[in-house]
């Protein structure tokens, strides 16, 4: 093997173990992120076997922990937190309180210092946003009250944890272990904390004057050139960048510098093209962070310190989650509500790791915290779904007594009870066309879509719709496949159009199956999943394209000449 290949090692063997025990994850339900974490511990020094290089794992992380602040930032939206800000922002922060306040109590009991437990607490007081999203998503909650407080009190936790990220270096130079023997007067530690504020601002006022103006225009000139290959750089190389120039021209944190570049290019109209192309290197990098994360837990931590574990798990899904139910019913919501927030976040992730790493560096948490938080993420997280899973039987059982209804996702629109009906799966460039053409011609027909606005576009135009993903068994059940005639997929994800195809055809197989491709690989996926027939899009495009050419005047006589004219391959049934 050829010498200096540890960057290589770290990176092949790392994310091909996350790909093995994430998609093992998948298959058990579980969320993807537990197997990286394990795939972390498998090649991290506390386990036999290949050891990955420390050093660069961490470096790693870094661009990782980078580029998820850059999501968030890219995500972040002030107008749903201003939707739900009543609720959203003192219960989130009465929750963080409570949560610092119990982890601040179970390190006392281990006799940590007082800021050890401080930072500890505070690691366990945020939920996962992937975890969450994904548990949202299933239940069709994103757009519903309960869902988007969930999602205000987890913008309010970023928010929290940004801030965090500015303060705890100040905290360590002040209270840390390095700042042992110096004298602190009030007004020198007042001195430290305004200097920070003076640089977080002059970054934020930079951001807001130049950047704003600056970084959408640069985005709309590259996307001008025509280049995809030149706007993804463009992205990353602002991520980056902006991250860079932040920790070295202002003193703010990488993470923090991330975070800006991200809400920044949120006010480009082309933020959504941004966010879609940079999503491949933010996934590769976010998984080698988690990663990096696992390869810090010890297992023996299990069992030298149970109790520890235990403890720390319970503040995570039984504490903070108290405090949640009792802070939105406080509100005036109903119980169904409170117990859908706390259920949501009984669970750490993103957060956690990164405030839990940077207190580790900065020696005000002990490695064992560290190992502690990752403990709990790992067992919270997995245990998720089954909060969720009671969570539903709990609905399921008190749905008759709730007498208000929760507000829908969508205003409703023409009514879903439908015979012989069309269901058309996306209501994107192609699927609305194609549904507008089958409406017009007076075919029953449904749309489901995972966008809300193309889903209120269905109704506007007189088209009932449904709002989730149609690889969801509720979703499904909506439209009512056993009474349907015919299904088309026209949503260009092969992989999900494929375990749609195949939950339609387990629940009516005489339901005629169409789909939309754009290559060979494709089509022969589909027609493996039960698709009847397939239409690759580039080749349609090519028959039509012809038959314009052989319209022509110089070709129009060619148009009869019977075997000497080529043909295309035709749509593949």
């Amino acid at each position: 093997m050829h010498h200096d290949t540890a960057l290589i090692n770290m990176i092949a063997i790392g994310l091909g173990l996350a790909f093995v025990f994430g998609a093992l994850a998948n298959k058990l339900r579980l969320s993807p992120l537990v197997g990286y974490l394990v795939a972390g511990v498998v090649v991290g020094p506390f386990t036999p076997g290949f050891v990955a290089d420390q050093t660069l794992a961490n470096q790693l992380a870094e661009i990782g922990v980078m580029l998820l602040m850059f999501g968030v930032g890219l995500h972040f939206s002030l107008k749903d937190l201003m939707a739900v800000k009543a609720i959203a922002i003192p219960g989130a922060i009465g929750q963080i309180a409570v949560a610092t306040l119990l982890g601040w109590g179970v390190a006392t009991l281990m006799g940590w210092p007082a800021l050890h437990g401080v930072i500890f607490g505070f690691s366990l007081a945020t939920a996962s946003t992937v975890v969450l999203l994904r548990a949202m998503e299933e239940r069709r909650l994103l757009e519903t009250t309960r869902g988007k407080i969930a999602v205000g009190w987890l913008i309010v936790e970023d928010l929290a944890c940004v801030l965090a990220l500015v303060m705890m270096p100040v905290i360590a130079g002040v209270f840390g272990p390095e700042a042992q023997g110096q004298h602190h007067s009030v007004g020198s530690v007042l001195a430290s904390i305004g200097w920070t504020f003076v640089q977080l601002g002059l970054f934020v006022a930079v951001m807001l004057v130049v950047g704003r103006r600056v970084i959408p225009w640069v985005l709309e000139r590259i996307a001008g050139t025509g280049s995809r290959e030149l706007f993804t750089l463009s992205v990353l190389a602002i991520a980056l960048g902006v991250a860079f120039g932040a920790a070295a021209l202002f003193g703010v944190s990488f993470a923090l510098g991330a975070f800006f570049a991200g809400m920044m290019l949120n006010e480009s109209e082309l933020s959504h093209k941004a966010a879609h192309d940079s999503l491949p290197l933010r996934d590769a990098f976010a998984v080698l962070f988690f990663v990096s994360v696992g390869m810090l837990f010890d297992p023996k931590i299990v069992l030298e310190h149970p109790w520890q574990v235990l403890a720390t798990v319970a503040i995570i899904m039984f504490g903070k989650s108290a405090a949640a139910f009792f802070i939105v019913r406080l509100f005036g919501h109903s119980k169904g509500t409170a117990l859908t927030i706390s259920a949501s976040l009984a669970q750490i992730g993103e957060f956690a790791f990164i405030i839990a790493g940077l207190g580790v560096a900065l020696k005000i948490l002990p490695p064992a915290g560290q190992s502690l938080v990752l403990a709990g993420a790992l067992v919270s997280i997995m245990l998720n779904p089954l909060v969720f899973s009671l969570l539903d039987r709990w609905q399921a059982r008190h749905k008759e007594a709730q007498p208000v209804p929760e507000v829908p996702d969508i205003p409703p629109g023409p009514s879903l009870d439908l015979h012989d009906h069309a269901i058309v799966i996306g209501y994107g460039r192609v699927g609305s066309t194609l549904a507008q053409v089958l409406h017009d011609r007076g075919v029953p027909l449904l749309v489901i879509d995972d966008n809300r606005e193309h889903v209120e576009r269905a109704h506007a135009a007189g088209i009932p719709g449904i709002r989730g993903s149609a690889a969801a068994d509720r979703v499904l059940a909506e439209a009512h496949p056993e009474r349907a005639k015919i299904a088309i997929l026209a949503i260009p994800q092969p992989l999900e159009a494929g375990e749609a195809l195949a939950k339609l055809r387990a629940i009516n197989p005489g339901l005629t199956l169409l789909a939309r491709a754009h290559s060979d690989a494709e089509v022969k996926h589909l027609l493996e999943h039960g698709a009847d027939g397939t239409v690759m899009a580039e080749r349609e495009l090519a028959h039509s394209l012809a038959e314009m050419v052989m319209a022509t005047p110089p070709y129009r006589a060619m148009r009869v000449a019977p075997a000497s004219s080529p043909t295309l391959p035709p749509a593949t049934y």
